[in-house]
């Protein structure tokens, strides 16, 4: 079922130490993709809707989306600062295929130069390339495929409605390929379930084109942990107990820790083990550099009527 959001603002500043950005366009509230861990899934709950499955059947759309974000961005007040989309839900959820509204919003940022970063787990990305393709030519978009696993048949279980990890791969190379920046973004790192993988999927990562990494641990927040538990149970029943076991170590004996950077990565010797991990195999397959900020330099303010584009002419 899809819902309008009738919102009258796209921009949404973000205020949190151990993010790395200040601003964030979400054409969507609720995700297809079903994603079992997401941590975005209690936001839903806001709008008067489970976050269980209302959350993945349930979508809101911000159909103006597009018009808004012409409007913020001719404010005087806006200042071409880097905008993040998908910071909450993914941009290129399957409804996107039929509604674009994420790519008129990128036909905006082309238009104004204004730089952007996306992270998305589907490669419905690619049908934009010519946009993508168009903003790095300044030096303006960077995106960020995230990879959980190689196993066809776990994503499936965890991840039952985007791409499979060949076609995000594959994704990767096209992206690359096109010379936009792309990043390998391995999140959620579940102890005792895709923790092994991340030598695999740095390596294949980095076959496929990517220049940069990064990784976050899996975060289940509120509602969130009751469902991830309930799908463990069902889906891993061999090892759900230890998967419990070793996500509790992490967040001294609970399931989850709010605190700013904690949230991230955990704590303790297991946690420690994991970060230590990916920083050996990232550098292995020259992953570790940091990806170039993005530039806001040939950021031009769109016209709203035909007599501002005269005078910009």
């Amino acid at each position: 079922m899809v819902f309008h959001d009738r919102s009258q603002r796209v921009i949404n500043r973000v205020d949190s130490p151990d993010l790395g950005f200040s601003w964030t366009l979400n054409p969507y509230r609720g995700c297809e993709h079903g994603c079992v861990y997401c941590y975005a899934r209690p936001t839903h709950e806001t709008l008067g809707f489970s976050c269980g499955l209302d959350f993945e059947t349930k979508i809101v759309v911000k159909q103006e989306a597009p018009e808004l974000l012409r409007r913020e961005l001719a404010s005087p007040r806006w200042s071409g600062e880097p905008i993040v989309m998908s910071g909450v839900t993914d941009c290129y959820q399957p409804l996107e295929a039929k509604l674009k509204i994420t790519r008129r919003c990128l036909e905006v940022f082309a238009e104004c130069r204004q730089p952007v970063s996306i992270v998305t787990k589907n490669r419905l990305v690619v049908r934009d390339l010519d946009l993508l393709a168009s903003l790095a030519g300044y030096g303006a978009v960077s995106v960020a495929i995230s990879l959980t696993t190689l196993d066809a048949k776990l994503a499936g279980a965890m991840e039952p409605r985007t791409s499979r990890p060949a076609d995000r791969l594959r994704a990767m190379g096209e992206l690359a390929e096109a010379g936009i920046p792309v990043a390998a973004m391995l999140a959620p790192i579940i102890p005792g379930l895709n923790d092994r993988e991340i030598p695999h999927l740095l390596k294949a990562a980095a076959q496929a084109g990517a220049t940069s990494a990064g990784w976050i641990m899996l975060r289940l927040p509120h509602q969130v942990k009751a469902l991830f538990l309930d799908w463990l149970a069902r889906h891993l029943p061999d090892r759900a107990a230890r998967i419990e076991r070793l996500i509790r170590e992490m967040r001294g004996g609970g399931l989850y820790e709010a605190t700013p950077t904690l949230r991230m990565r955990g704590r303790g010797p297991l946690a420690g083990q994991i970060a230590a991990t990916f920083k050996v195999f990232a550098k292995r397959n020259k992953l570790d550099r940091k990806s170039q900020p993005l530039s806001s330099a040939a950021f031009r303010r769109p016209a709203l009527d035909s007599q501002m584009t005269l005078f910009d002419h």
